[in-house]
């Protein structure tokens, strides 16, 4: 009869609960009653479920760093203030459908605080990607050749939220414009978007270029946003002895 059992749930794909029903089997646990045990399987099917759940959105985010909150230095010169942060990771934002301005010069810690962000909202069930900004724009160049682009413009629009990282740190040419302001007019009041820049955000508008275009998108993404703005020593220089990842 549990030969029978185990193969049913395996049919089924309740690999959770076909390894706790294995386990409970082999060592012999105390008899449970009817009850907690469709209790334990039921939570061990959901316990698995989820950490796949969670493993397939940070797969599918593309992450370029492997950060964690707990990982983050909250020194004072940083200018990060740790209880505003962790409000921020409880992605209340992405509820909102609001936006995350993170600047600071090269090697301060940018892109890594943006990525802790991204796989806390992966965790807490939202969809994800993580894009390097002039290579999203180079990607969208060649779709628009091939005749992908609506598809790759689509599938930013569906995600929760979007982290586009070192923003700015090419100008940006006719088509590319053209492209930001796609994207940020279809997220605009509907999902989030993370951006991080060493350009300070006063002289984003010089760098999108275009006054009519560069007026729409900032009025889109800047306003109301919450702003992160690091200081101090490059991290890659201070720790390039160092076995700290935060870069």
């Amino acid at each position: 009869m549990n030969e029978s059992t185990v193969e049913k749930m395996r049919q089924l794909k309740f690999f959770g609960m076909l390894r706790a029903f294995k386990t409970n089997m082999e060592e012999h646990q105390k008899t449970m009653t009817g009850d907690e045990l469709v209790s334990f399987l039921i939570e061990s099917e959901w316990d698995d479920r989820n950490n796949r759940r969670i493993q397939r959105n940070v797969q599918n985010a593309r992450f370029r760093y492997k950060s964690e909150m707990e990982s983050i230095s909250y020194d004072i010169e940083r200018n990060l203030d740790k209880n505003y942060f962790l409000r921020l990771a409880e992605c209340t934002f992405i509820k909102k459908n609001e936006n995350i301005l993170i600047t600071g010069s090269t090697g301060i810690g940018k892109s890594y605080i943006a990525t802790a962000l991204g796989n806390q909202a992966c965790v807490m069930g939202y969809k994800v990607i993580y894009a390097s900004t002039s290579k999203l724009f180079a990607k969208l160049k060649m779709a628009k050749a091939d005749g992908s682009y609506l598809k790759e413009i689509s599938k930013l629009e569906r995600q929760d939220l979007l982290i586009l990282d070192d923003f700015g740190i090419q100008p940006f040419d006719n088509q590319s414009r053209a492209s930001l302001m796609e994207i940020i007019e279809d997220r605009h009041g509907k999902h989030s978007t993370i951006v991080t820049s060493q350009i300070p955000i006063k002289a984003w508008h010089e760098t999108i270029g275009e006054k009519t275009i560069a007026d729409a998108i900032l009025d889109r993404i800047v306003h109301d946003a919450y702003r992160i703005e690091l200081r101090g020593e490059s991290l890659r220089k201070k720790n390039t002895n160092n076995d700290i990842l935060e870069e």
